[in-house]
């Protein structure tokens, strides 16, 4: 969490008036849906990792997320077919792990949570009609989150709701999924730019998301547009200079 001297409720607030701002503009579900989780990364203390989990009939898969660790954690639950964040997008329960350590619910997972240094996280069911996912925070140290913390993830949790509604009030629980399928396909070219990336310059798949948001930053370009640019062409999105 940036040292701004401003408690964290009144980050939590100047954050989720940013992401707020951007529902008057046009923006995809999955740009309104990353500006959240960058968010809840950005202000939560500590090192954490967010992702968006949604289950697309009865198939889980990661809408959004802000680093690879939470890509990793989401797609370990998915693969053993259990864990937090299932269980809060289907149970809608609040769901939070103190230390994976000496947590004895999901044995498996823990093991792999711990083994990729997460000890604790929050998984917060979406309060969606019609729509099963949830957000979940990866924290690297145990009990990371206290009151304010979790107070934090619950409204950006809901701000990701919202977008969602604001967004599709008129259509079905089945449009809404078929355009989180478009942020999955979007996430699948993230994926193909990230292993070039890896591959040509010996990166780890961390450094690679974060050389492509980088990127993103510098050229004020959706994630999306650079990974597509560097599969299609090779090259990597450069600012434009001004002359």
């Amino acid at each position: 969490m940036p040292n701004t001297g401003e408690s964290l409720p009144s980050q939590t607030d100047s954050a989720l008036h940013r992401i707020n701002s951007l529902l008057l503009a046009e923006h995809s579900m999955d740009s309104l849906l990353q500006a959240v989780v960058d968010a809840t990364k950005d202000t939560l203390p500590g090192y954490v990792d967010a992702s968006i989990s949604v289950l697309i009939g009865t198939r889980p898969a990661t809408a959004v997320y802000s680093g690879q660790l939470a890509l990793d954690l989401d797609e370990t639950q998915y693969a053993r077919g259990h864990g937090p964040c299932l269980h809060a997008a289907v149970s809608g329960e609040f769901v939070e792990i103190t230390d994976a350590r000496s947590e004895t619910r999901w044995p498996d997972y823990m093991a792999r949570a711990v083994e990729r240094g997460s000890l604790s996280s929050l998984s917060l069911p979406l309060p969606m009609d019609g729509l099963h996912g949830g957000m979940n925070v990866y924290a690297t140290e145990a009990g990371a989150f206290d009151e304010d913390a979790r107070t934090a993830a619950a409204r950006f949790t809901r701000s990701a709701a919202l977008a969602i509604s604001n967004m599709h009030a008129y259509e079905t629980a089945r449009d809404i999924a078929d355009n989180l399928d478009v942020a999955l396909r979007s996430r699948a070219v993230i994926d193909q730019a990230k292993g070039i990336l890896m591959e040509r310059q010996k990166l780890n798949a961390d450094q690679a998301f974060q050389y492509l948001a980088h990127a993103s930053q510098a050229t004020n370009r959706k994630l999306r547009d650079v990974a597509e640019h560097l599969v299609r062409t090779g090259e990597v999105m450069q600012p434009t200079r001004r002359r």
